[in-house]
Formats: C-alpha cells, sequence, structure tokens
C-alpha cells in the first residue's frame, strides 16, 4: 500500500478485508508493546514517543495494539517522525472497557479474540520492542518468545526497554534455565536495552540484516500466522 507525502486519514479494515494485503510486503515492520495505563505527562510516556517518533523519520513502519498509553505514544511519536509519509503507523485493535482508542493510526484493524490478534502481529512484524506494561504486555512477551522456542516463527529480535525485564529476565535465569526447563540459546534473541538509542542500535542491525534475507521467511510467518487475522 503505497503512501504520498500527504497524511492519509486512517482507514479501519472491515472483517472481510485482509490485512496482509493492506501493508507494504518490501518495508521493515516493528512491533511496540506496552502498558494502556501510563499516560501524556509520564517520563515513559515521552521515552516511547521519542523512540517511534526516530523509526518513523526512518522510514521504518511500526505496530501497536492501537489503544491508549504507551501505544498512543508510539503512533502518536510515529507520525509526527514520518514527515515524508513513507511508512505505515498500524493499529490492532480489541475493544476493552479500561482502553481508548488514539487517534494517530493510519491504518486500523479490529480483532475480537486476543489470540487472532497476537498472530497477526506475529505474522507482519520483523522485530519486537516490549515497552514497561503489565499482564498484557507480559502475555505477549512470552507469546512471541514462545513461537520463536518452538519454531513456529523464524527467530525476530525482543528487544525489552526498562529496569523491569531486567530482574524477569535474572528470574528466567536463575530458575527455569537453572533447572534446565529451556535452553540457554532460547535467550539468544532477547535483548535488554536501558536506552532507545541500544534498542535502535538493535533495530538497526536487524534491519541491515533484513536486506540480506529478503521476504521469504515473513512469507512464511505470513502463512502459519495470518490464516485468522481477519477475525
Amino acid at each position: 500500500m503505497k503512501k504520498t507525502a500527504t497524511k492519509t486519514k486512517s482507514h479501519l479494515v472491515n472483517k472481510h478485508e485482509d490485512i496482509l494485503k493492506m501493508i507494504d510486503p518490501t518495508h521493515f515492520r516493528v512491533a511496540i508493546f506496552g502498558s494502556a495505563r501510563i499516560q501524556n505527562g509520564d517520563k515513559v510516556y515521552k521515552q516511547v514517543y521519542e523512540f517511534a517518533k526516530k523509526m518513523g523519520e526512518k522510514g521504518i513502519d511500526l505496530v501497536t495494539g492501537g489503544g491508549s498509553g504507551l501505544m498512543e505514544a508510539a503512533n502518536r511519536g510515529h507520525e509526527h517522525g514520518d514527515k515524508n509519509n513513507l511508512a505505515q503507523s498500524i493499529g490492532l485493535t480489541i475493544q476493552l472497557n479500561t482502553e481508548a482508542r488514539n487517534s494517530y493510526l493510519e491504518l486500523e484493524k479490529h480483532f475480537d479474540k486476543f489470540s487472532n490478534r497476537l498472530d497477526t502481529f506475529v505474522s507482519i512484524s520483523h522485530a519486537v520492542v516490549i515497552m514497561p506494561g503489565g499482564v498484557g504486555t507480559c502475555l505477549e512477551f512470552f507469546y512471541v518468545w514462545q513461537l520463536i522456542q518452538v519454531q513456529h516463527i523464524y527467530q525476530i529480535p525482543i528487544i525489552m526497554v526498562g529496569d523491569q525485564w531486567k530482574y524477569l529476565i535474572d528470574w528466567i535465569k536463575k530458575y527455569p534455565l537453572k533447572q534446565k526447563l529451556l535452553d540457554k540459546k532460547d535467550l539468544e534473541n532477547i535483548y535488554v536495552a536501558k536506552t532507545n538509542k541500544e534498542a535502535l542500535d538493535i533495530i538497526k542491525k536487524t534491519q541491515q540484516s533484513y536486506k540480506f534475507i529478503g521476504n521469504d521467511k515473513l512469507v512464511l510467518n505470513m502463512i502459519k500466522y495470518g490464516k485468522n487475522n481477519g477475525k
């Protein structure tokens, strides 16, 4: 889906449309997961805004859950960074009583089930960034990680930003890893970044590698996990 130099209005993909046909398959695409409870004015909101703005400046597509809080910060920052309108800002929304949609989406797809929504995330993303969050964010992290572990999707980086994730990874190493409930190699694609720059450096290296890999591996993810994206 080519974009012009003028910002497009948000397009809501109906349940009969295939979102995989609405995105540009040649674009590098990053998913950002994070809390809907962290609002504008918080330093983490600003951090996510600045992070996504940099991705917009570099013409990298963005995918979020399309809700409020850090999702809004990401889509908002991306819009402000993508001044030439070269990248897509995508929201995969779901109805929650505690979460409002944001107004910075260019392409929106609504889901009734979390499972189908998560499958669509992994089917179109080349990298995943985990910002501070609660139960939902943890679920998204473990879901993507498990699919990589069992080789249901090709290995993509999971970049965890924020102090809270260091302690989670420490716990994983101290208990499940030490008890041989997972392999050391399962942690190879997980990165804990202290700053936006560290996370962006990993994305840059991944994007450079993707140019050599081509589209074939992403297509495999789409075939496996894009089937139910309209439900």
